[in-house]
């Protein structure tokens, strides 16, 4: 793919992967920046490159979790070196109001979102791919690496999970 064409998939597909770098890095806006910024890179180098084994958007979030994943493990060492504490750099330095935070403050979504976190990681990721992101269950199957009899196991108990929490919740209040 020439560099005109990956640039414009990668600006069709942005407002999605930003979405999904913000699943992947745990809703730091922050972090998912960066994974989203260094994911680009790697498109536009070559580092990462398409060929066509899948649409491009399953495998540009197949390149964004990973490059999320390699920043979650160098973030932990990090912490351990002392000069993590020079860096001035805080979440609420950004206090821009963005769509998702917007979304995520509705009752009802925080309701569910809450239900998802409670979810083991590969569920939450799972439905986070196939409802936020409309991907089909062998799209997420792909960008998870998980074969598609295992992405419709974690599909259908992460369906099922989040509804018994949600009934819960009501049972509750």
């Amino acid at each position: 793919m020439e560099r005109v064409e990956l640039e414009t998939e990668l600006e069709r597909h942005h407002a999605d992967a930003f979405g999904w770098a913000l699943r992947c890095c745990h809703g730091s806006r922050m972090a998912a920046e960066d994974a989203l910024q260094a994911s680009y890179l790697k498109v536009l180098d070559g580092r990462a490159r398409f060929e066509g084994r899948s649409s491009f958007r399953t495998w540009l979030f197949g390149v964004i979790r990973r490059t999320a994943a390699e920043q979650h493990r160098s973030s932990r060492v990090s912490r351990l070196l002392p000069l993590h504490l020079l860096d001035g750099r805080s979440e609420s330095a950004d206090s821009r109001i963005d769509p998702a935070t917007a979304i995520v403050r509705s009752e009802s979504t925080r309701r569910l979102v809450a239900a998802l976190d409670r979810l083991p990681p590969r569920q939450r990721d799972l439905l986070h791919l196939v409802f936020y992101q409309e991907l089909t269950i062998r799209e997420a199957a792909e960008v998870l690496g998980v074969s598609i009899g295992t992405a419709r196991t974690h599909y259908d108990r992460g369906k099922k999970g989040v509804r018994k929490l949600l009934e819960e919740e009501e049972q509750d209040v």
